[in-house]
Order: C-alpha cells, then sequence, then structure tokens
C-alpha cells in the first residue's frame, strides 16, 4: 500500500493524546441535559457566560482554519478549564484543543481516493453502469456508491467474488454490489422482515437493470447518449401491475418512504442537498422498486441461544429453501438476503454453503455490530479483507462502565483494543450519546431542537418539586411534537407518566416556563460545548477499533478511512483491513 497507514505505536500515542483531552472534558458530554437545571449543570462546569461560548463557537465555525496542536498551555489552565475549579474559563482553548484532537486534527485517516489509488492503482473502480441518485435519496446514494466502490477494490485486490453485508437491512448497498459489479452478496440481517421486504425490492430492481442495460447497449449502438429508459420503464411498470395486482406507488406509500427516510437521518437543507429536483417517471420507478415492506422500526436482536426450537428450526428451513431456489434458479436473485443473528462465534458455513474467501462489509452498522464484524474478520480464515462503518454509539456496550447492563453475557463493544482493555477505559452513555451529534451539520445552520430538551429540563424540575424527584420505568416520549404549548406539554407528560395533573394549576406551569426560559441560553451553550466535544469521542472509538485491527499480527494493512461527506452522511469514518497473503496461503 503506498499511502501512510501508521503503526501501532503511533496509534496508541494519539489514542493517549485523545484520552488525555477527554479526561478532562468528559464531564461536559456526560451531563444530562434532562438534569441541566435540577443538578445547576452550568454553574458547575462552566465559568464564563452563554452570550461568550455561544460568541467564540460562532467565531470558531467561520474560522474555517486547520486545526493545530498547541505547543504550550497557559499554566493555569488545561485545555481551557481551570486547574483549581474545573471550570470552563478559556473557550477558545477548549474548542482549538476539540479541533485537535479530532481524527482530522489528528492526521490519522486516509482518504477514499488515496487508498482507492492504494487498492488499483488508478485511482478507482469501474465506471457505474447504474446510477444510485435514481432510485435512493442523494445520502443513500452518495454512501452506496462511494463505499461500493471501495468494496470492488477490495474484492479486486484479493482476487475474491463473494461479499458479506452483515445488517444488511433493506439490501441497497447488497443490491448495487452484486448488479453494478458482478459480485456475489449474501446479505445477513437479524430480522426476517427486512430478508423478505429486500427480496421482493431485488426481484424489482433485477428487471429494471436488464432493460437499463438493454436500452443503454442499444443506445451505443445507434450512437446516442442515453438519458433515461423513459418507454422501456412504462413496460416494466405494467410488469409490476400486473404481477403484484397493486399497480404503481401511491403519493400516500411515497410520503411513508419519505418520512422513514426522515425518520432514520434528517435531511439537511436545500443549500447542502445535492438533489433535490422533482422525481422523474424513473425515479419513481426505482423508488416503487426500493420501497416494498418497509419496517419503522427494527425488532431486537435475540441471539440463537434465546431461540426456540421451532423459530430456530423455520429459519434454518427458510434458509435452506432460499438457497436452493438461488441454485435452481439464479436469474431471479440479485443477491441472497439471509436472516441470522451474528456474533465473532458465528460459523459463517453453516448459513452460506458455497462459502468462499470473501471481504465482510457493513454500512452503519448499529452499537455493537461494528465492533462483531471486526471480531469476526479477525476470527474467520474465509474473510480476506474487512469495510465497517459504524454508528448508533450510544447503543454500543462498554465493558467497564460501572453502569453497564448491556453486555453481562457476551462480548462487549468497547473497548475492543487490548491496550484501551488493560486500561479499563470507558466513557459514559450520555457521552457515547454525544458522539452521535454531528459537528459538521451544526455547523452550516443545522441547529439542535433546543426548545424540546428546554421543556424536558424544566418538566424534571416540575418532578422534583412535585412529584418528589419522581422517577419511573416509563418514558415521557416523544410528547413535545404533539403539544401546542409548554402547558399542554407538561399536561400531556404527566399523564403519559401516570402521575395527578391536578396538582398543578396552569398558571403553576406556566411559571416554571417563565422562571427558566431567560436561563435558555445557558442550555444552548451547554449543548454547543457538546457538539465540539463530539468528534474527539468518536474520533477515540474509531482509534480503538484501529488498533484492534492493528495489534493482530496476520493483517497486512489496516486504516481509517473517510468515505463520505460528512454534510450527507455525519458517520463517515470506514474501517478498513486486509490480511496478509501469507496467511491466506497457508490457510
Amino acid at each position: 500500500m503506498t499511502s501512510p497507514p501508521r503503526s501501532l505505536a503511533e496509534i496508541q500515542r494519539r489514542v493517549d493524546e485523545v484520552k488525555r483531552f477527554l479526561s478532562n472534558t468528559l464531564s461536559i458530554a456526560n451531563a444530562h441535559t434532562v438534569e441541566f437545571y435540577t443538578h445547576d449543570v452550568w454553574q458547575r462546569f462552566v465559568a464564563v457566560s452563554p452570550h461568550e461560548v455561544l460568541t467564540r463557537v460562532r467565531a470558531c465555525s467561520d474560522q474555517q482554519r486547520e486545526p493545530e496542536h498547541k505547543t504550550t498551555e497557559q499554566p493555569s489552565t488545561t485545555f481551557g478549564f481551570c486547574s483549581s475549579t474545573s471550570r470552563l474559563v478559556d473557550t477558545d482553548e477548549l474548542l482549538q484543543a476539540a479541533k485537535a484532537h479530532s481524527l482530522p486534527g489528528l492526521g490519522v485517516c486516509m482518504s477514499r481516493d488515496e487508498l482507492l489509488q492504494a487498492l488499483s492503482g488508478d485511482g478507482g473502480g469501474k465506471a457505474a453502469v447504474l446510477e444510485p441518485d435514481e432510485f435512493m435519496n442523494s445520502k443513500k446514494s452518495h454512501e452506496v456508491q462511494s463505499m461500493s466502490e471501495v468494496v470492488a477494490c477490495l474484492a479486486q485486490h484479493c482476487r475474491v467474488q463473494q461479499v458479506i453485508d452483515v445488517g444488511s437491512g433493506k439490501g441497497y448497498l447488497s443490491s448495487f454490489l452484486s448488479l453494478q459489479y458482478g459480485l456475489r452478496v449474501y446479505g445477513i440481517d437479524s430480522s426476517s422482515t427486512n430478508t423478505h421486504g429486500a427480496q421482493e425490492r431485488n426481484r424489482k430492481l433485477k428487471k429494471f437493470s436488464r432493460v437499463y442495460q438493454k436500452h443503454s447497449k442499444a443506445a451505443r449502438t445507434r450512437g446516442e447518449v442515453s438519458k433515461s429508459p423513459q418507454e422501456d420503464v412504462i413496460k416494466i411498470r405494467a410488469g409490476v401491475k400486473g404481477e403484484d395486482g397493486g399497480g404503481t406507488v401511491t403519493k400516500e406509500e411515497e410520503e411513508e418512504e419519505e418520512e422513514e427516510v426522515s425518520i432514520s437521518c434528517p435531511d439537511i437543507s436545500s443549500a447542502v442537498e445535492r438533489h433535490s429536483e422533482p422525481q422523474s417517471e424513473t425515479d419513481e420507478l426505482f423508488l416503487s422498486a426500493l420501497s416494498v415492506d418497509l419496517v419503522r422500526t427494527t425488532p431486537t436482536r435475540v441471539p440463537p441461544t434465546q431461540l426456540s426450537d421451532e423459530e430456530r428450526e423455520r429459519r434454518k428451513r427458510e434458509n435452506l429453501e432460499r438457497k436452493a431456489k438461488n441454485r435452481t434458479d439464479s436469474s431471479v436473485t440479485v443477491f441472497s438476503p439471509l436472516t441470522s443473528y451474528v456474533t465473532a462465534e458465528t460459523e459463517l458455513r453453516e448459513l452460506i454453503d458455497e462459502l468462499e474467501d470473501a471481504v465482510m462489509v457493513g454500512l452503519h452498522t448499529c452499537g455493537d455490530l461494528a465492533p462483531s464484524t471486526l471480531r469476526m474478520f479477525v476470527a474467520k480464515a474465509e474473510l480476506a479483507a474487512v469495510c465497517s462503518v459504524g454508528c448508533c454509539y450510544h447503543l454500543l456496550s462498554e465493558e467497564f462502565d460501572p453502569a453497564r447492563q448491556e453486555c453481562l453475557h457476551s462480548a462487549c463493544g468497547f473497548p475492543l483494543s487490548q491496550y484501551l482493555r488493560h486500561q479499563s477505559w470507558f466513557c459514559g452513555r450520555n457521552a457515547r450519546m454525544s458522539a452521535c451529534l454531528a459537528l459538521e451539520r451544526v455547523s452550516v445552520g443545522q441547529g439542535i431542537q433546543m426548545e424540546s430538551l428546554f421543556y424536558r429540563a424544566v418538566l424534571h424540575v416540575i418532578l422534583r418539586d412535585h412529584y418528589s424527584s419522581f422517577k419511573s420505568e416509563k418514558r415521557v416520549g416523544n410528547v413535545y411534537s404533539k403539544a401546542k404549548s409548554f402547558v399542554d406539554y407538561v399536561r400531556r407528560a404527566l399523564r403519559r407518566l401516570e402521575l395527578d395533573e391536578s396538582k398543578l394549576s396552569d398558571s403553576d406551569i406556566q411559571e416554571y416556563h417563565d422562571t427558566y426560559r431567560p436561563r435558555m441560553d445557558e442550555m444552548h451553550a451547554f449543548n454547543m460545548l457538546k457538539v465540539a466535544l463530539a468528534p474527539c469521542i468518536e474520533g477515540l472509538i474509531l482509534l480503538d477499533r484501529l488498533c484492534y485491527l492493528k495489534e493482530q499480527e496476520d493483517l497486512s494493512f489496516s486504516a481509517l478511512v473517510q468515505l463520505f461527506n460528512p454534510l450527507l452522511s455525519p458517520r463517515c469514518y470506514a474501517v478498513v483491513g486486509l490480511k496478509s497473503y501469507e496467511r491466506k496461503c497457508s490457510s
């Protein structure tokens, strides 16, 4: 590889730098917004005014300069915090230190182009036959196109034809890898609903692919530039209606598709979006092919040991039937979706009879599934390479968190490396929640929903004052979206919590709002500090995963790679690893 991947010792030094920074700042990231007023969070952690913090944050965002490491620190402060009181006194120092301890500031990441150049020698893979922006929203299109080219180059570099997509979900990446690059893709997801939906979408997408390629070939024969196979699209649409009996997608169904996308990752402003034009008839057909059997929630992952005998037998039977069907009619399936809960101990050959050497991938694998993917890659001789993009850090289980409850019966998701495990390091759930914040989006005006956070924090004061610091297993939930005012919000929340709302009059409730409203800027400024720290917490989690790969003796290459534009896809970093040829030959 020609690019400059860091050695294990260098990565460990970077880990130590970020740890030292977070040791002084994690208290802010771990402060719970709900308790902002009840615990007087601003006074505990910050010694400057909210106006000063907000002004410095805006100025820092506008400067757009490269972060740099400071060679000296002020004697009375550490990263902007007073050495004697541990309160923030220098906002500029904190913000510049946060930049310096983010992944770009640490200088440990490769660009996507550098990785492609190193893998293929010519800066990229095949030219696209299908343009993914024709059948996905712009965010998903950007992710699938960027990642699929990298995966295809990894497969070519390792001389393999199979790809295993862990947490494949609706099958966007798997379908594109198979159609565009001719790879044999096995998509594994724990949700049978996702698996069946992916099968149906792929059946329809395969039809479109045939027509698209036929039209493109005819256009090349005529010496014409193909814009859109419009007439052929109409024929396909009629075929879909005749087979399914449902006709085209209704306006309501299209709106549901858009709503589903916005729930999973809110769209950014039109100034950032690159694909905001109305959908053409071609686009609508792609959307209809890819929007079958949408699900709004994913069922809880159930380990195989907790499945009933009947459920285990049913899943096994479904997988065997699917394999048999794939062998007898390969033209029907774009890729092979499989339903299974996978861990590092999963025997892949029990799921995939035709398994050969393969590349393992995961696009925005949630919580512990991302580290599990890396553990599988290390443990399975048949896996030649890995490309893993994680998300949902708040769902990671932490081995050394004193409040942990998640990983009592299985391997925890953090820390993954022996280096951090030996130090018993943990971040805390609120800090991991903060790591999910998108600094780049906030910097271009996509702010945080402050009013809803303010309402919830003031509600907590009311619960403390009138309901004996009431705690319940019940959750307030998304009451804010339905509330017409603060008074309405509180009454809805009390009913949700099954508390006696007659204790408080409307004027009593409104008085709480009016008392704390002048302090709302404190909450806004504090949350902007959390946003500034988010890339550092995410960076430590990803450096831990890279360190884990660096600790393995049989890997020839490992790196963090920025695959996506963070404005379109905030979780933009991939952990990439390649096994050495010596191991592959010996295995």
